[in-house]
């Protein structure tokens, strides 16, 4: 390249366009009528202005929380016209737990969308797991206002897989069950090793693979290495508690690659 294209270093640290919200629709499963429903949903109080609060997605947040667990408790209710109270209760709290509603953002890739003050710019706002959970439920509430309730639970159903047993026995996270479930038939810990980092610095993707003995590992991805963790796990107690049986194998060095087990 040469010098005359070589692009300007304001060039360089200038700020990208925001990729077109149709994406992000496309993703969503959506296309609003109202336009600046889901601007608003994107919305931190941070660059909300003189408005303030009013300005963020703080409202559509407490809107959409309830109509995830109205959803949610919906779906479950048809999907288990056997389960009892405990057991619906258990189910609906790791559907609609803060890491669950994060990931579901992180599927939808809401981060390049979302609108934020400088500071929280500077300070990885896009990937913070708190901001991701709340513009989740934030973009449901603002679902709900755009098309009604039955637009908002068709997104709650692809989304969050109710079919799906995510949450942990007695309302434990994942690897505490998991540990505790290969505890209980004399098993070693289960292992956790990094199969693949991809992804730039700032939004990093994590493969980690679980092992316990006897079992074809799990392998869980995520924005982190703990939630990638807590993923795998609760692939691992699905298959063996509420799955088909699988198929036992042993493992070799093979099986994975071998990585760090805490979190980055």
């Amino acid at each position: 390249m040469t010098e005359e294209a070589r692009p300007s270093s304001r060039a360089r640290r200038a700020p990208r366009p925001k990729p077109s919200l149709a994406v992000l629709e496309a993703r969503i499963g959506h296309v609003f009528a109202d336009p600046k429903l889901l601007a608003l949903a994107l919305t931190h109080v941070s660059k909300a202005g003189g408005n303030g609060r009013l300005g963020s997605y703080q409202r559509l947040e407490f809107l959409g929380d309830r109509v995830l667990g109205l959803a949610i408790g919906d779906l479950l209710y048809e999907a288990f016209p056997g389960a009892d109270e405990g057991e619906l209760s258990r189910r609906l709290a790791g559907l609609v737990r803060r890491e669950t509603c994060a990931a579901v953002a992180t599927v939808w890739d809401v981060g390049p969308h979302l609108a934020l003050g400088p500071g929280e710019v500077q300070s990885g706002g896009r990937r913070n797991q708190t901001i991701l959970a709340d513009v989740c439920e934030s973009i449901l509430g603002a679902v709900y206002l755009d098309a009604g309730y039955e637009a908002a639970k068709a997104i709650v159903n692809a989304a969050f897989t109710p079919d799906t047993d995510t949450a942990a026995p007695r309302g434990r996270d994942a690897k505490s069950a998991l540990q505790e479930w290969a505890m209980a038939r004399a098993l070693p810990i289960p292992v956790y090793d990094v199969v693949e980092r991809s992804g730039p610095d700032h939004a990093p993707v994590f493969r980690i693979a679980v092992r316990v003995e006897g079992l074809d590992p799990g392998v869980g991805v995520g924005p982190s290495k703990r939630l990638a963790e807590q993923e795998a796990a609760r692939l691992v107690l699905e298959r063996e508690i509420t799955g088909p049986a699988p198929s036992r194998t042993q493992e070799t060095s093979a099986d994975v690659d071998e990585g760090q087990a805490s979190d980055a």
